[in-house]
């Protein structure tokens, strides 16, 4: 063991590193078993090897030099490296990255090989100097690392500044009083008290960017449409709210309804399985043509909604980039020549919107619009034929800014112009020659 002269009531340094082996390597085995109840995260299986490996290190480091059997000083050193390497390629397949595999050793080989050149084992400045510089480049991977996701969930913000900061803080504090403060053993009590520190502290960060990720999964799975990848209602409303809130007073927000044409007929003639894949191919176009700043949603069937921060004219141009896109991307779908268009109606507030839902009635009542004029075509709310009385109208926008959805359907329905809708040729495939009421189809 390693024996120091401290006086009456300074705290035992084998005592000390003697805990620090039993705490990092009973950490190391929790993270382990937690990677068998959990096996999709697979850094944790990483992590707990790397916890393992820093335990085995410091069990060679603190061991009595009179045992029969006695290890390089440098090996010690060089698996704390090897266990830095594992932590940073745990990071990086956390955060679905694949691994690189060199970097597990890159520190201990660079150790070990200035571990053999002349003179370095007799500086100890030299070998405090590079063991700082290795470990402060994985510091700074690891610090990449959570930076580079820090703009997709606050768990990576915060493992920014907390991981690496007890990472760098292990290592470089207590090599910095070795440097400043030779004569005293007091460094090798810090190491090992950061030591137990920095195990328990980075366990139980990682613990808890588990669990994030697992709430952000069950989220994200619970507001997305499985079929086309987008966002559902759900998911639609709640990140329009955000949007609205984001650009409250600064931009008008434009709420565009996609149908997409005859898709009934597609389904019956075609099957299932190929409107679906139009279903896929119109998902695909809309996140080509929209922009970063867009919500994209589909709302059921064949129904799909964007909201935009966008004025009149900048949402027809987008509106209209979807559109022809898509009647380009239908013409032939799975080898089959489809043909499938879309049509839009679109509603704009000038005034912030706290509410999408009567945006969406309002969108809805043009789409229908844009359904009778033809098919495949834009149609906004408000232009050509009114279907909302001009009070009734001016209720509704007041009430997409503040009144709770339930209000909604009532003031629409108990405003809407009765009247019968255009009639419209049945189309050929179906067979019938008498003219029915527009439908969504």
């Amino acid at each position: 063991m390693i024996v120091g002269n401290a006086p009456a009531g300074a705290l035992d340094v084998p005592t000390l590193f003697f805990v620090a082996v039993c705490v990092t390597a009973t950490l190391g085995l929790f993270l382990l078993f937690a990677w068998l109840q959990q096996r999709s995260v697979r850094a944790l299986a990483w992590w707990g090897s790397a916890y393992l490996i820093g335990a085995s290190s410091l069990a060679l480091w603190s061991a009595p030099t009179h045992t029969f059997f006695v290890v390089p000083p440098e090996i010690p050193a060089a698996l704390i490296f090897i266990a830095c390497g594992m932590i940073w390629n745990g990071v990086r397949l956390f955060h679905g990255r694949r691994v690189l595999r060199f970097a597990n050793f890159a520190g201990a080989l660079i150790w070990l090989v200035g571990s053999q050149l002349s003179g370095f084992t007799e500086h100890d400045n030299a070998r405090i100097a590079l063991g700082g510089l290795v470990v402060a480049a994985y510091t700074f991977c690891i610090a990449f690392e959570f930076w580079r996701d820090r703009r997709q969930s606050l768990r990576s913000r915060t493992g920014a500044i907390v991981v690496p900061c007890l990472h760098a803080s292990i290592f470089l504090m207590p090599l910095g009083i070795r440097v400043f403060l030779p004569e005293t053993q007091s460094w090798l009590v810090v190491f090992t008290l950061e030591t137990i520190i920095y195990a328990v502290g980075t366990a139980f960060i990682v613990m808890l960017m588990v669990k994030d990720h697992y709430v952000h999964v069950y989220r994200s799975a619970a507001n997305t449409d499985p079929l086309t990848g987008l966002l559902n209602r759900r998911g639609l409303v709640e990140s329009a709210r955000n949007l609205c809130a984001r650009y409250a007073r600064q931009k008008p927000i434009t709420l565009l309804m996609f149908d997409l044409d005859h898709f009934k007929s597609i389904n019956d003639r075609f099957g299932h399985a190929i409107g679906d894949e139009v279903l896929r191919i119109f998902a695909q176009v809309t996140s080509t043509s929209l922009r970063a700043s867009d919500i994209m949603a589909r709302l059921g069937g064949e129904e799909f909604a964007a909201i935009l921060p966008a004025d009149h004219d900048a949402a027809v141009i987008i509106a209209e980039r979807v559109r022809a896109a898509f009647e380009v991307a239908g013409v032939i779908v799975a080898g089959h020549r489809i043909d499938a268009t879309v049509s839009v109606g679109a509603a704009l507030s000038d005034a912030p919107v706290t509410n999408v839902e009567a945006l969406l009635l309002l969108a809805d009542a043009a789409l229908y619009r844009a359904k009778a004029a033809g098919r495949n075509r834009i149609k906004f709310a408000g232009e050509d034929e009114e279907e909302l009385a001009p009070s009734g109208r001016a209720k509704l926008i007041a009430a997409a800014r503040n009144d709770p959805p339930e209000n909604l359907v009532r003031l629409v329905r108990r405003n809407m112009t009765v009247r019968p809708l255009k009639a419209d040729k049945v189309a050929a495939e179906d067979g019938v020659a008498t003219p029915r009421l527009l439908n969504r189809r």
